[in-house]
């Protein structure tokens, strides 16, 4: 009966909010926004016949990303996988290393891990950033390896943890300073996935910035979009020059002849989707203004709420509120999906945290901590509508 009631309290908040705003019919979880200049772009793209993996766009779209973000440089990219895929070659992860990452998370880092037969190894999340949880890791660390010959050791697998990738769960910054000092500790490269960060900021540095390297997304259902497609910073230059040789197929360069001197990767960003990029950046400081507006909209429905609340950016960050979220006070994977169901039902869009990664069947032998934060947090994450075209919400 307590869940009965929790479930209708809830609905009937989103009622209010559909009623209130005149929602009618479906109202998509996240879609892009597109103002005109987009079509003009990708015609200007056309004409000029430069559509696929050379032209002025591209370029373009590489200064925007690098003002944008102040990364030194910047490699665009087909999608944010191949982004890590790349990232993990330039920092010589390879068959057998172990990389850390978080299993609350997009499967990308542990597939891309998978790519160079690496292995992924599940680390647990805290609520507050929904990210990497250091106090714990670095707990963990101490008790289960070991720093020899410049390396860390699994004690009990007894190969290297090469690395560590660090995912900015729906634009909300983790604690990226705290673990980056434990990934100095014990001798771990760090990948910053930003794929949901465009716009989010830590201490006022824009997050994929502070690692070795940062991997970008700009699918459809990112704050901007270029289709597909993704992009790798980094302030290094060497890496940068790696990178950008290995998502050219490692070509040799010459006016006619085609040499290569690697295996290399066809993963560089069309002209194409790089014109559709450039015009969605005209429009990021709106999309971003809106998706907080849109915030503290939900936040004032939600705000004496005994049951659930929506997800505030963390402190000593601004967050590009990519997407928005309810989050239930206690832990009931039942009442969760309830609450799911019946807000598809009435039109509104919702969905789970994405399966913990350690659950994946493919993913179940691999090495883990002590998971029980990330598979609380599973059981009350509730995404809902965060277009930026809701931000009029009343």
């Amino acid at each position: 009966m307590k869940n009965k009631k929790i479930v209708n309290n809830i609905i009937q908040v989103f009622k209010k909010i559909k009623k209130k705003n005149k929602l009618k019919g479906h109202t998509p979880l996240h879609e892009p926004i597109f103002f005109g200049s987009e079509v003009l772009n990708l015609k200007k793209c056309i004409q000029s016949t430069f559509v696929s993996t050379n032209g002025k766009f591209i370029i373009k779209f590489e200064k925007l990303l690098k003002n944008f973000t102040k990364a030194k440089y910047v490699v665009p990219v087909v999608n944010g996988t191949s982004a890590l895929h790349l990232a993990l070659i330039s920092l010589n992860v390879s068959r057998n290393h172990e990389v850390l990452m978080a299993s609350l998370n997009f499967v990308a880092s542990a597939n891309a891990t998978r790519y160079l037969g690496a292995i992924p190894h599940f680390i647990d999340s805290e609520e507050n950033t929904f990210g990497i949880d250091s106090l714990k890791l670095e707990e963990y660390l101490n008790k289960n390896s070991v720093v020899k010959n410049n390396m860390c050791i699994n004690k009990k697998t007894k190969r290297i943890i090469k690395a560590i990738i660090i995912t900015h769960i729906f634009g909300h910054p983790s604690k990226v300073d705290k673990i980056i000092k434990i990934a100095k500790k014990f001798k771990l490269k760090v990948i910053e996935d930003a794929s949901e960060g465009l716009g989010s900021y830590f201490n006022g540095k824009h997050v994929g910035t502070f690692a070795d390297i940062g991997t970008m997304s700009f699918n459809g259902n990112k704050i901007i979009t270029t289709g597909g497609g993704g992009a790798i910073l980094t302030n290094n230059i060497n890496i940068a020059k790696a990178i950008k040789h290995l998502s050219s197929t490692a070509k040799l360069p010459h006016r006619w002849e085609y040499n290569y001197d690697m295996i290399g990767y066809n993963y560089r960003l069309p002209n194409l989707n790089a014109a559709l990029g450039c015009a969605q950046f005209n429009s990021i400081h709106k999309f971003i203004k809106a998706k907080r507006k849109l915030y503290l909209s939900y936040e004032k429905y939600f705000k004496n709420f005994q049951e659930a609340y929506i997800k505030k950016e963390p402190s000593k960050c601004i967050s590009n509120y990519w997407f928005q979220t309810l989050v239930l006070r206690k832990a009931n994977i039942n009442l969760r999906n309830v609450i799911l169901r019946e807000l598809n039902k009435i039109g509104l869009q919702a969905r789970p945290v994405w399966t913990l990664n350690h659950k994946l069947k493919h993913f179940s032998k691999f090495p883990k901590m002590d998971l029980s934060q990330a598979e609380i947090l599973e059981k009350k994450i509730i995404n809902i509508p965060s277009s930026a075209n809701l931000s009029l919400f009343k």
